[in-house]
């Protein structure tokens, strides 16, 4: 099963019909021209909406409407295809539907069915999706040996398949992966599929989705499974953390919903946007399309979903906060598994709880702090501590403590700041292997 970017198709359908002088001139609708829109569109629910109860009730409130002449004052598409949204969701509680007019798409959609036409549309496609690197905007790894994945939609894997592999091998190296989902709106499935295979056994069948969803008045039902077959190799012990927020929509939501349900992720972050239904577009005439809710998709262990109601991370978190804390997790976690590595780990955590509660620092103390010490300079510049040496090297100091600073482009020395009787007399450079060098205060 395939469908695009619900949130993404909504906000486009919206600038469309939002947009100033956008059907300036357009001849005005008739009473029978409506009423051909609304059979029409009454005939789609009822061949492609998840809840055909609902659906048979949309039809006689719409006909009891327009009998009425409840529409007789949208008198062009764009307030037609506004009062036909209203009353979907209205009558069906489901803010899913939309009702828009945009010939161009529909257009596009019907050209699709000429496999040459369908050919240079496909192109095009892919033309877009590697504009914007199908999608993965950053893949790190971050200190600590922390792999970070943050990426903004789920690409077709059939064009993304081989940026999506190489960007899995780039991380199988790491010894924790955090999957930063809390801009992500969504997308194909089959890519949340072929991304969550790589973090479970291909020796034992594993469910990942269970759907169905309607197609032109078909029901079509499967579920879908771990891979048995990917390139790269398989972190299944791994551990994986997954941040969350309110924009995480559709497919990130999905996906996190089920590494979540499945003992495979920690979530962390804010609570998603909880939309757990597939949509599709589908056109009513040369000018006008509905987008509706096809199918329902289940978790694999309670057989339940998200719509409405989002999914609740384990560990909340502003989301702004969120991938620090889930990168101080990930090396507390390693700390305990991993003695050899423990210092080397426990050097890490300082900077990034600094990030988390961003320590207060008193202004006086960075007045105070700036001073000519003992083959070195510090400076105070808009709010800013800076160290200079041999006239020339200058790098910012990032307060991680009360009197505690990391050193720009630096990991493995700090600088603390030697006080007595409210003076600064001393800096005092703490290096990662514990020892520490004095700098006296010469002014």
């Amino acid at each position: 099963m395939r469908y695009h970017l619900c949130l993404l198709q909504t906000l486009s359908a919206l600038s469309i019909l939002c947009a100033p002088g956008a059907f300036a001139g357009e001849p005005g609708l008739s009473r029978n021209e409506k009423s051909e829109i609304i059979a029409s569109l009454n005939s789609t629910l009822n061949a492609n909406y998840a809840f055909p109860d609902i659906a048979r009730k949309i039809a006689p409130v719409l006909q009891e409407h327009l009998t009425k002449g409840d529409y007789d004052s949208a008198t062009t598409q764009a307030e037609f295809a506004g009062k036909l949204t209203d009353d979907l969701v209205k009558v069906s509680g489901d803010l899913h539907f939309f009702v828009g007019a945009d010939p161009a798409w529909i257009a596009e959609f019907k050209a699709k069915a000429n496999p040459t036409l369908k050919a240079k549309i496909r192109k095009e496609e892919l033309s877009r999706l590697e504009e914007t690197n199908f999608g993965f905007d950053e893949v790190a790894r971050l200190k600590g040996n922390i792999g970070y994945l943050r990426f903004s939609y789920f690409a077709d894997p059939e064009l993304a398949h081989d940026t999506a592999a190489s960007v899995m091998r780039f991380v199988g190296n790491t010894d924790a992966l955090i999957i930063d989902l809390r801009y992500n709106n969504g997308g194909h499935l089959e890519m949340a599929q072929f991304l969550a295979s790589y973090f479970f056994s291909s020796e034992k069948d594993q469910l990942l989705f269970d759907y169905y969803y309607n197609e032109d008045g078909k029901r079509i039902q499967r579920g879908q499974w771990v891979l048995p077959g990917l390139p790269g190799k398989r972190m299944v012990d791994k551990p994986v953390y997954i941040l969350t927020g309110s924009t995480s929509f559709s497919s990130a939501e999905w996906f996190s919903y089920a590494m979540k349900k499945l003992g495979r992720a920690t979530l962390i972050g804010e609570r998603t946007a909880g939309g757990a239904h597939p949509v599709a577009r589908k056109p009513l005439n040369d000018d006008f399309f509905v987008q509706v809710p096809i199918g329902q998709i289940q978790d694999p262990v309670e057989h339940g979903d998200f719509e409405g109601t989002g999914v609740q991370p384990d560990i909340p978190s502003p989301s702004i906060r969120a991938l620090p804390l889930a990168h101080k997790l990930a090396l507390e976690h390693l700390a305990k598994t991993d003695e050899a590595r423990r210092t080397e780990l426990a050097w890490l955590l300082p900077g990034l709880t600094a990030a988390i509660e961003r320590p207060h620092v008193d202004v006086g103390l960075l007045t105070q702090a700036a001073g000519k010490y003992e083959g070195r300079q510090i400076v105070l510049d808009k709010g800013t501590l800076y160290t200079i040496w041999r006239d020339r090297f200058r790098v910012a100091l990032e307060p991680i403590g009360p009197d505690l600073f990391a050193v720009e482009g630096v990991s493995d020395f700090r600088y603390r700041l030697n006080v007595s009787r409210g003076k600064v007399t001393a800096l005092e450079r703490v290096n990662q292997d514990g020892s520490i060098q004095r700098y006296k205060r010469l002014d």
